[in-house]
């Protein structure tokens, strides 16, 4: 049983690193609904500065994100543009290393518990 959980998990991971590695590359760079929610009413334009917003919406209060520097923000790496997969297999070892290492400390934890406990309680 524990190779045959051991290969799914494998497999699993295999094709999550392919998702976020090619196919993130065919996701739509248009603005998503929220994104479009937020701007309607305002016209954006470019200045030397970056983006201005003209006219009356939502987006006009918005602030800029803490991690606006991080080194995968924007899902590219650094900030460089054609890095989406890799920033996307990075996010996908790195969600897959905090689940493993929290489950890991949960099942141990839960066996500490049966193991503390009388047949009564079980």
């Amino acid at each position: 049983m524990n190779a045959l959980r051991s290969r799914f998990l494998l497999g699993f991971l295999l094709a999550a690193l392919v998702i976020a590695g090619g196919l993130s590359y065919l996701a739509s760079p248009d603005p998503d609904g929220l994104d479009s929610v937020a701007l309607h009413g305002c016209t954006v334009s470019e200045t030397a500065g970056g983006e201005q917003l003209d006219g009356t919406c939502i987006a006009q209060n918005a602030i800029e994100s803490h991690t606006v520097g991080s080194p995968l923000a924007d899902y590219a790496v650094g900030g460089r543009e054609g890095t989406t997969g890799l920033a996307g297999i990075a996010g996908v070892l790195v969600t897959a290393l905090v689940a493993g290492l929290l489950f890991r400390l949960l099942s141990r934890s839960g066996r500490r518990r049966r193991a503390g406990s009388s047949p009564g309680e079980r």
